[in-house]
């Protein structure tokens, strides 16, 4: 019981500094701030965090950097190099364009004028929860629509369960975190019926991350007031405010990708919006199993800015 207790304390501690890192990647991220987050001694902290993530520090925050520049290079062409440096934390763009060369071997100018010639004949811009057959969609491009609203969300407080992995991996163990999340809730009465909402938050671009490393954090807003006791399976965070769009949708199971990609390939390219430096989520808003024929209503959430032209 004591070693359990111990393991999961740690994995707290990690997800602490993983969601610190997240929110402050465009910052200088030094070893004594990052330890101090995560609550470990700075002379044990990187192996700490390499042992239970299996990757090492430096190249964990070098990773996310360079697979937001990947969206960033791709989706914010009223960005230039410079602007990309200064956002993901470099000191200017020569020292970003060889970070960026190291990495993929290619330079940041090169990429971007590839993915801008190919990207409309190769792939489709979103694949959150499933891979989804390109010739099913050269027949049918958006068999799902959904009402588009904008709205300015208030920062929220959140508890998840977060997971690891593929997608599929997730869709296999979903519904075991769910009982996970909900067993704390219970437990530790932060569940508010009627105005909690149930998130799933996606933290990596399924197009520019690496698949293994997916982060996705089932969530339950809760009240600011209450205490929650944390462990290395419950954590809390922000679920960062500001503009978003919103797509209302009522969709079948199979149906999730339709929706994700109506949002980002049809109405996201001709609404005015660029996405915005955060992630998206869904937000969950009745039980499918409750009506015969399953239908969810979803909410999805695209974190978004006015375009500069």
């Amino acid at each position: 019981m004591l070693e359990q207790k111990c393991q999961e304390e740690y994995i707290r501690r990690i997800h602490k500094v993983q969601d610190y890192i997240e929110h402050h990647l465009g910052e200088h991220l030094s070893i004594e701030e990052l330890s101090k987050a995560a609550g470990f001694s700075k002379f044990h902290f990187s192996r700490i965090f390499q042992g239970i993530l299996h990757e090492s520090l430096a190249h964990y925050v070098n990773r996310l950097r360079m697979e937001k520049a990947l969206f960033l290079l791709a989706y914010r062409e009223d960005k230039n190099m410079t602007n990309i440096a200064y956002e993901l934390g470099y000191t200017d763009s020569a020292v970003f364009s060889r970070a960026f060369k190291n990495y993929y071997d290619k330079s940041p100018s090169e990429y971007r004028k590839k993915y801008s010639k190919n990207c409309k004949a190769s792939f489709l811009l979103s694949e959150y929860n499933k891979v989804t057959a390109k010739k099913e969609w050269e027949d049918n491009l958006f068999p799902v629509t959904g009402q588009i609203t904008i709205t300015n969300l208030e920062e929220k407080r959140v508890a998840y369960v977060r997971h690891t992995g593929t997608y599929e991996i997730l869709a296999k163990e979903y519904a075991n975190l769910m009982q996970l999340l909900f067993a704390h809730a219970k437990g530790q009465k932060f569940f508010v019926e009627g105005q909690s909402w149930l998130i799933v938050m996606y933290h990596d671009n399924p197009e520019f991350g690496e698949e293994s490393q997916f982060r996705t954090s089932l969530c339950l807003t809760m009240p600011e007031n209450i205490q929650i006791k944390e462990d290395g399976i419950l954590g809390t965070m922000k679920l960062e405010g500001g503009l978003y769009a919103v797509g209302h949708f009522q969709i079948q199971q199979k149906q999730y990708c339709d929706a994700w990609n109506y949002m980002y390939q049809k109405w996201l390219t001709s609404s005015g919006y660029v996405p915005r430096n955060s992630y998206p989520f869904e937000v969950y808003r009745n039980d499918p199993h409750a009506n015969e024929s399953h239908i969810h209503e979803v909410d999805i959430y695209v974190p978004i800015e006015p375009i500069l032209f």
